[in-house]
């Protein structure tokens, strides 16, 4: 019975293999690509706004958006997405299935932007008060991941509080509601949650302590060899946009076009949009292509976060097995060709 189940999984991986290389095929010929995204306050959004990547491209780019990695992680397996948004808790969940994606840029290191709230009049005003009670949180994200990191820390078994699978959109209804005490979660759900309630700790806290999470761009692998020239020239886009903000991070007040933009896509407004885009740290095009980041093979930053975080995954029964090796997950290459671009 489980050879049966065996074949079964093995059947549907190929099955999605498929649809992933004949996607790409299409796509290589057509110009014309899908890119997922996510409700994640950053740069990103000012170029989907402008327009500018199709621009310097020539490609046609539909973007969708997803509530969540773990969705895009499923879009991208279908074969209709290419490239995607994806955090490196549901990237890892990917790559570990078997999915060929590739890790191209680091949209941001999460820093402050993601945080552990605990509801006003809940009761919980220290770690060990979450003990029985309920926290929301997007299982297989890097907020998952860094729940439960900070509960092993704290030494809380899970099993000590109700830890209940919920998307961004149900953890700010529930909060609304009183139907939950706690959440980990991004903006714009961090942003209104945290108005009833104060923070426990954060993602940049945690990071701090050894388990670094951050908001990637990932590829299908097959599709960025038959497109290079487009690869680099939408990482320097991405590159160009985070340099603006890194330059002059005060013109992107409220009051600015960009804040504007980005408040229309993440709901809110300009200010909470201004509010949320410094809680991430944006690196540079070299500290990508560094071992820091992308860079460094098997001890580049990026391939260890991945191997850590599918060690967790793997202690909570989310993936059936970990890879020696999560470097071949992660290239530096379209980032290093962006870097040979004109500015």
């Amino acid at each position: 019975m489980t050879k049966i189940c065996n074949l079964k999984k093995a059947s549907k991986l190929s099955v999605a293999l498929l649809a992933f290389g004949v996607a790409t095929l299409a796509h290589a010929e057509d110009k014309e690509v899908t890119i997922a995204y996510q409700q994640i306050a950053g740069p990103l959004l000012t170029v989907i706004a402008d327009g500018s990547a199709e621009k310097a491209t020539g490609y046609k780019i539909n973007w969708r958006q997803f509530e969540s990695g773990a969705k895009v992680g499923t879009a991208m397996a279908s074969g209709d997405v290419q490239l995607g948004v994806i955090g490196s808790s549901p990237l890892t969940a990917a790559v570990s299935r078997g999915l060929p994606l590739q890790l191209f840029w680091i949209l941001d290191d999460i820093n402050e932007a993601e945080a552990m709230v605990v509801r006003n009049g809940s009761g919980i005003n220290k770690p060990s008060d979450l003990k029985g009670k309920k926290l929301g949180v997007p299982f297989v994200s890097t907020t998952h991941f860094h729940t439960m990191f900070a509960l092993n820390l704290w030494g809380i078994k899970p099993s000590e509080l109700q830890i209940l699978n919920m998307q961004p959109n149900q953890i700010a209804a529930a909060w609304e509601r009183g139907d939950i005490d706690a959440a980990y979660v991004w903006d714009p759900a961090l942003a209104r949650i945290k108005q009833k309630g104060k923070v426990l700790v954060t993602s940049g806290e945690l990071s701090r302590k050894g388990k670094a999470t951050f908001d990637g761009m990932a590829v299908n692998r097959s599709w960025a060899e038959a497109n290079p020239n487009f690869m680099a020239t939408f990482t320097k886009v991405i590159a160009n946009a985070d340099a603006a903000y890194r330059t002059n991070p005060l013109a992107w007040g409220p009051d600015s076009t960009q804040a504007k933009a980005m408040s229309k896509m993440l709901g809110g407004t300009p200010q909470d949009a201004a509010d949320a885009v410094k809680l991430y740290a944006y690196p540079t095009l070299q500290q990508q292509v560094s071992p820091a980041w992308l860079g460094g093979g098997k001890a580049g930053g990026a391939a260890k976060a991945l191997k850590a975080t599918a060690d967790f995954l793997k202690e909570q029964k989310r993936i059936d097995a970990v890879a020696p090796d999560y470097s071949s997950f992660v290239t530096p290459k379209y980032a290093e060709a962006a870097l040979k671009l004109k500015p």
